[in-house]
């Protein structure tokens, strides 16, 4: 995704070491997105332009899981939510705001494939994963309004190096990579105008 032919990337993240370098990046150092202040203060450096299109493709969010309901405890399940559903929401709001005032755009989140296929001690979790999917398709509806789309992926599992240390005698290969996603989602950048409301399961893959 990053390679594709944009006039501008952003990229916004709290830790910036070890990202790409390029004329046409630049990084937006960011804090905890679940705090509608700092969405705000990050996004301040992008100027809407009727003569511009904007795309945003989120990866923010975290796990937690292991638990029954009954052993979850609120503070986990307020992380939860706000990693996976108040970022989102907040990042939907203030993205929304700069589109309405451009020539339109399309955003795309990561959801989970157990937000809507629920799995036994991840309650919290997916609970927040489901609330970013209705999210994203509330978004969709309103977005015509203001000539934006969003989408969603919603992966079972990606094949990150944390996800590996954590599950260790897996089939690798049919884990879903991240060029595969960022291939995915600039496809669905490509086609913004037409392509809205959509939450792509990606549970499996083979090799080709």
């Amino acid at each position: 995704l990053i390679k594709k032919d944009f006039s501008k990337i952003y990229l916004f993240d709290v830790k910036l070491d070890g990202l790409p370098e390029a004329g046409n990046i630049e990084k937006v150092e960011t804090t905890d997105l679940s705090i509608e202040k700092n969405v705000l203060d990050a996004f301040s450096i992008v100027k809407p332009s009727k003569d511009k299109v904007f795309f945003l493709y989120s990866t923010v969010g975290g796990f937690a899981g292991g638990k029954s309901i009954w052993d979850t405890k609120a503070d986990e399940l307020d992380k939860m939510i706000g990693i996976n559903f108040k970022s989102s929401f907040f990042i939907a709001k203030h993205f929304s705001g700069i589109v309405k005032e451009s020539a339109g755009g399309s955003i795309c989140f990561t959801a989970a494939f157990t937000g809507i296929y629920p799995e036994k001690k991840k309650s919290a979790y997916d609970s927040s994963k489901a609330a970013l999917i209705h999210l994203v398709k509330s978004l969709a509806l309103e977005g015509k309004e203001i000539k934006m789309t969003a989408n969603a992926i919603a992966p079972l599992i990606i094949d990150t190096p944390a996800n590996r240390e954590w599950i260790t005698n897996a089939d690798y290969t049919k884990w879903i990579k991240p060029k595969e996603i960022g291939e995915l989602v600039s496809s669905i950048f490509n086609n913004y105008n037409f392509i809205t409301g959509n939450i792509i399961n990606l549970t499996h893959r083979f090799q080709i």
